[in-house]
């Protein structure tokens, strides 16, 4: 399942890819390969930045920051097992593997959802204490208005 979306997301790099080349030969532009990865890198960090900008702001606003950090730390996974495989075909220090790329990526979501649901977990008891000491104070500022005290609703 993760390696079809990785490999769409390789098809469709390369379909775009092969569509800005027509446009640079249809219209006879000429630009380089350089300069069209200038152009095209440009572009796409700047529509990137219009989008993931207000996206993460809302995030932080509403205190979400622990979902921009998955999405930095994912994007990191992402280009380092890339950049791992990359390298040990370079220097032939390994054989680069797709599966390798794929296994770390689920790795990291794996362990990633262990510390989500213990984190879960924790929040949830820090809550269920929180509520269980505000009903406690609750009960007691009741009985100091009414004046009760501990001995007094024994004796009722």
């Amino acid at each position: 399942m993760l390696s079809d979306f990785l490999y769409a997301i390789v098809e469709l790099f390369a379909e775009v890819h092969s569509q800005i080349l027509t446009l640079n030969d249809a219209y006879e532009y000429n630009f380089s390969d350089k300069e069209l990865h200038f152009l095209v890198i440009g572009i796409l960090g700047m529509a990137l930045i219009f989008v993931i900008y207000p996206l993460f702001k809302m995030l932080a606003a509403t205190g979400h920051v622990m979902v921009i950090s998955w999405v930095y730390v994912f994007t990191l996974i992402i280009v380092v097992t890339f950049a791992i495989e990359i390298g040990q075909r370079v220097t032939g220090t390994g054989t680069m593997e797709f599966a390798d790329i794929m296994f770390g990526v689920v790795g990291f979501l794996v362990m990633f959802f262990i510390f989500a649901l213990i984190r879960g977990i924790y929040h949830g008891i820090r809550e269920l204490v929180r509520y269980c000491i505000s009903r406690n104070r609750e009960d007691n500022e009741e009985d100091a208005d009414t004046g009760n005290t501990e001995y007094q609703k024994d004796a009722e």
